[in-house]
């Protein structure tokens, strides 16, 4: 579903960086861990974080512990800042309305697109890491700003509606 609300935004730049190379299912058992440890991806309060926190956060068994995923949370928290947010940003790669494409198999759905190669390179000249193509389209997806429902799925179209979270 379409979402606006910078925490999840940055929820999910944070966890589809830390799951690049690993399974889904991996980061989705230490979601709440990262919330805890990222300060409930509060962008503000990550992009203070220092050397120790990032000890820290390495030593933490709830989180992924890759020095370059950790450092790379913080660097993007830090760019969001600098980027006045996530949610303008992010939604200008679609011109701000989700696209909603029509594929009946999953086996039809790109793990890249124009759009996410862009938004890849947008974020990488503002500073962003671990944001490549792939990462950038799983972003999309997650965030809705892709609908990527096969057409035979009840959610299927959903998120063009005009349902999405509140903008914060």
């Amino acid at each position: 579903m379409p979402s606006h609300d910078e925490r999840h935004l940055f929820e999910m730049l944070v966890l589809e960086g830390a799951q690049a190379g690993l399974s889904w299912s991996t980061i989705l058992r230490k979601r709440e861990g990262y919330r805890r440890a990222f300060a409930g991806f509060d962008a503000g309060r990550v992009a203070r974080f220092g050397p120790a926190d990032v000890e820290r956060l390495l030593a933490d068994e709830g989180i992924v512990r890759n020095r370059l995923k950790v450092e790379s949370a913080i660097a993007n928290a830090r760019a969001t800042l600098e980027a006045g947010g996530l949610d303008e940003l992010l939604w200008s790669a679609v011109g701000g309305e989700p696209i909603v494409n029509s594929w009946t198999s999953i086996r039809e759905i790109p793990s890249e697109t124009a759009e996410s190669r862009a938004l890849a390179k947008e974020l990488k000249k503002r500073g962003f890491r671990f944001v490549g193509p792939t990462i950038c389209y799983a972003l999309m997806q997650a965030c809705g700003l892709v609908d990527d429902h096969t057409t035979d799925c009840f959610r299927y179209g959903a998120g063009s509606a005009g349902v999405s979270e509140s903008r914060s």
